[in-house]
């Protein structure tokens, strides 16, 4: 039989997982990298930004922002749907609220001649904040369907940032 309310019945593998026990490891996974990031950035991440080229520090100092930006998104995310799967907020209340967070949005500086300078172990924790936040994108749009990018007032407050870095260090 075909018809609306076959449709109805379709299950969504995405949306399945996200509303599940089995959303557990990625909220793991997700909430680990955000305090490997923070650890990192906090010690061996400080003295070794210390060590670089003022070109290289530059980046370092707005890839270091759009790292930890990308990480508040992403754990924003998690903890929605993780009071969503525990019956905390509704389906609704979590898409009101998730309009705020923003995936894939920040980009990232590895086409940058310094970007090889930095740090072998914050490239790493910015390879693994990007694979996350893709995969977490790619569910987020395959629960929720596409977004707009624009935000409501039509400004980015970590481009600004970033720009300002540039301004600052005439990079």
């Amino acid at each position: 039989m075909t018809g609306s309310k076959d449709d109805d019945h379709t299950i969504r593998l995405a949306e399945h997982l996200a509303f599940s026990r089995s959303f557990q490891p990625l909220f793991n996974e997700g909430m680990t990298l955000v305090d490997e990031t923070a650890i990192y950035l906090d010690s061996d991440g400080r003295s070794e930004a210390k060590a670089l080229s003022r070109p290289a520090a530059t980046l370092y100092a707005a890839e270091s922002m759009r790292l930890t930006t990308r990480l508040m998104q992403v754990a924003s995310w998690l903890l929605l749907q993780r009071a969503a799967n525990q019956g905390d907020m509704s389906r609704a209340q979590v898409e009101a609220e998730k309009v705020k967070v923003r995936l894939e949005g920040l980009g990232t500086a590895k086409d940058s001649p310094q970007y090889g300078e930095l740090p072998e172990a914050f490239r790493g924790l910015v390879e693994r904040a990007l694979m996350l936040e893709r995969r977490i994108a790619m569910l987020d749009r395959e629960i929720y369907g596409e977004v707009s990018r624009e935000t409501p007032d039509g400004h980015n407050p970590v481009g600004e940032q970033i720009d300002l870095l540039k301004t600052a260090f005439n990079s």
